[in-house]
């Protein structure tokens, strides 16, 4: 494919174009939040210091009652919306919660909102610095699974509650869905998990002839499966069981009881019939109209008064990890338009996020992480249209429906590097063939923050950011996120990325308020050379004591291509999967920056702790085994890990250390800290780091006890 477009107009396919017709030629529409009920106010907030220039800060918390035109072009891509209950004027109604974070005094109010996805259900209270430069914060519900951390009933979360889809005649739908147990041991039953969340479905009936529990041996990375048995059906139970209560135990549509108990070194999947799907995707437009709701009007259809009424100007939409990949699935559906066809959102900030959220499809589960038989990379991840000839797709795009109604936001999307390991980050650079760099938009800014953990390192004292990277300072492994994945055996990755975040996001006020542009694009490209095949050689990758001399060769989770059946599709993650699990039609080869002699990253925005290092900073690590023994000697799902240099060449020599020294890199600890300031200034030279922070760097290398 040609990369000569001009990409300040971004081409568009034909179906995009038609989307944006029809958005005109429909008529305006009465579908929209038509109440709020505020349930809670403090003015001002005691826990939020009003120590900035805005004063006092108010916290409104409550609940907008909103309706959808179903046929609304802006709707009807949501799965099952036609098959939803209707009210008396033909709607179909949803309830989302949500939070203000506001000054009281409303003339500190700047103009500009923050509304923040939620992730998993909890709500998010914008940071003092937004605070005190008097800016908006709102946080509102999108998932309605009713289950864990987005039940109906827990205080002081976000969700949207949504209605159940039936069929046109009434009856209850049906459909296959998958849930796992694994690293689990005992008598007990076990609960069927995504993430940190119960699975969202139970059966329908508990017999268990009607489903089929599968024992897996053992899973390799790139999805071969090696299977035990297939479970008789007499020697399980949907039931709660102890020691106290054995197998069969007591019904439980939740939990899975097992004759002889669970063996940790093995995998359970289970099969089964599930009834009452959710309508999960009306958290889309739920999202959009509570946006829309607070920005645009003076007051609900009841009389109650918009907080906001008259002082928003522009809103940033911004999500993190599950959040990030939730906002690019809410700009690549058309949902940064409401039905009244005014754009929503002026910028988005997607971060640590490179996919789209598994969500509007029948049986979804957004809560996942992309372990095996979880959607989320179909389709494209890509923002300009381009061609997915691996998987036989057309040129699309996610920017494709909102360019064709020109209600695109401006983007700041930043990641680390356990979102290329683990969270299948490079195809979004370089398509699914590998072969090319995917240009950017105009309306699109991308920053790499080289050898980082999921969302960087959160310093909790000055000091642990530079101590922690010392040999016999290192902090306590980390735990695998994921479904009680297990634990990791190198120590966690401390390089941060909160510095690079407040200069973002002083960059992305001044694009939106004021237009004034943030620094050029930074991310590893296959034309620098800096972006290569995931294996050991092709990254230069040195070989470090603690680190098994093969790896990271193939250590990457990769891009799987499911087949989910003919009634999915792939292009807008959309429809009913049917074939439990899918089967893996081919396995995408995936790409990783190439590193330096030292193992750290190449091609990324400057960080201070990167370019005056104190070890090797990794986007990976290594499942352990003990308790948690299925994934031993895996990577440890999206967790960072890190291996200190040595203190003196002589240390390193002991080790067969090819790595330099401390001492050899820095001589003493003033050595040190001169170089912290060197990088510091650069930092700052180029945009990415505040002079504030610069300077609380400098005085904590100083104060650390590198070379002491």
């Amino acid at each position: 494919m040609q990369q000569k477009k001009n990409l300040s107009v971004v081409a568009v396919s034909a179906a995009a174009v038609a989307f944006a017709v029809s958005l005109l030629l429909a008529t305006a529409t009465d579908a929209r939040v038509t109440k709020i009920v505020i349930e809670s106010t403090l003015d001002p907030d005691a826990t939020l210091a009003a120590t900035g220039p805005a004063g006092a800060i108010k916290r409104i918390s409550g609940r907008a009652y909103g309706e959808l035109d179903p046929a609304h072009p802006g709707n009807a891509i949501i799965q099952d919306i036609s098959l939803a209950p209707r009210n008396a004027s033909g709607k179909v109604e949803y309830v989302s919660t949500f939070q203000l974070v506001m000054p009281s005094d409303p003339s500190k109010m700047s103009g500009l909102m923050w509304h923040d996805v939620p992730n998993r259900g909890g709500r998010i209270t914008i940071v003092p610095a937004e605070r005190n430069a008097g800016d908006v914060g709102l946080s509102s519900g999108w998932q309605g699974e009713n289950v864990g951390n987005t039940a109906y009933t827990k205080p002081d979360a976000e969700f949207v509650i949504v209605p159940v889809a039936k069929n046109v005649d009434g009856s209850p739908i049906r459909g296959e869905v998958l849930g796992r147990i694994v690293n689990r041991s005992g008598a007990n039953s076990q609960p069927l998990m995504v993430q940190v969340n119960p699975l969202p479905y139970k059966p329908f009936d508990l017999d268990t002839k009607k489903a089929s529990l599968t024992v897996i041996k053992h899973e390799t990375v790139d999805g071969k499966v090696t299977i035990d048995s297939v479970m008789p059906s007499s020697d399980w139970a949907w039931a709660k069981c102890d020691a106290a209560n054995p197998f069969p135990g007591t019904p439980d549509a939740t939990q899975i009881c097992l004759k002889n108990g669970f063996n940790p070194k093995l995998l359970y999947q289970v099969v089964f019939t599930a009834q009452d799907p959710p309508v999960l995707g009306i958290g889309f437009a739920a999202f959009r109209d509570v946006a829309s709701f607070f920005r645009n009007e003076t007051k609900d259809d009841f009389g109650t008064a918009n907080p906001l009424a008259g002082k928003i100007t522009h809103v940033i939409s911004r999500g993190n990890s599950q959040s990030g990949n939730y906002l690019r699935g809410f700009i690549h559906l058309g949902f940064n338009q409401d039905e009244a066809g005014r754009q929503v959102h002026d910028g988005a900030w997607p971060i640590i996020a490179g996919r789209r959220i598994a969500l509007n499809f029948r049986w979804a589960q957004p809560d996942g992480v992309l372990e095996l038989y979880q959607a989320g990379s179909e389709g494209p991840q890509w923002w300009v249209p381009w061609p997915d000839t691996v998987r036989g797709l057309p040129e699309r795009g996610i920017l494709d429906r909102c360019t064709a109604s020109k209600t695109c936001p401006r983007i700041i999307e930043h990641f680390g590097s356990a979102e290329v390991w683990a969270l299948k980050l490079t195809p979004e650079w370089v398509g699914t063939d590998g072969k090319a760099d995917i240009p950017l938009p105009e309306n699109v800014r991308r920053y790499y923050i080289a050898s980082s953990n999921h969302g960087g390192y959160i310093v909790p004292t000055p000091n642990t950011m530079f101590n922690a990277s010392l040999a016999g300072n290192t902090l306590p492994a980390p735990n695998c996120p994921g479904n009680n994945f297990g634990s990791a055996v190198l120590a966690p990755n401390v390089m941060p990325h909160i510095h690079t975040v407040n200069a973002l996001r002083q960059h992305f006020r001044n694009w939106v308020m004021k237009g004034v542009a943030p620094p050029a694009s930074v991310w590893p490209r296959l034309k620098n050379g800096d972006l290569v095949d995931a294996t050991k050689a092709a990254m230069g990758f040195p070989t470090i004591p603690g680190i098994p001399a093969t790896l990271p060769s193939n250590f990457i989770m990769p891009t799987f291509d499911y087949d989910w059946g003919p009634d999915f599709n792939a292009n807008d993650g959309a429809g009913v999967p049917t074939k439990i699990p899918p089967p893996i039609k081919q396995v995408i080869n995936m790409k990783v920056p190439r590193v330096n002699a030292d193992g750290n990253e190449l091609g990324g925005v400057p960080v201070v702790l990167q370019d005056a290092p104190l070890g090797t900073y990794l986007g990976w690590n290594i499942t352990a085994g003990g308790a948690r023994p299925f994934h031993e000697g895996q990577i440890c799902n999206y967790v960072g890990g890190m291996v200190p240099f040595a203190k003196t060449k002589a240390d390193r020599a002991a080790t067969n250390d090819t790595r330099l020294s401390l001492e050899e890199r820095y001589t003493d600890h003033a050595g040190y800290v001169a170089a912290v300031r060197k990088a510091a200034a650069n930092a700052v030279a180029q945009g990415f780091l505040l002079q504030a922070d610069a300077d609380a760097l400098i005085a904590q290398a100083d104060a650390s006890n590198v070379l002491r």
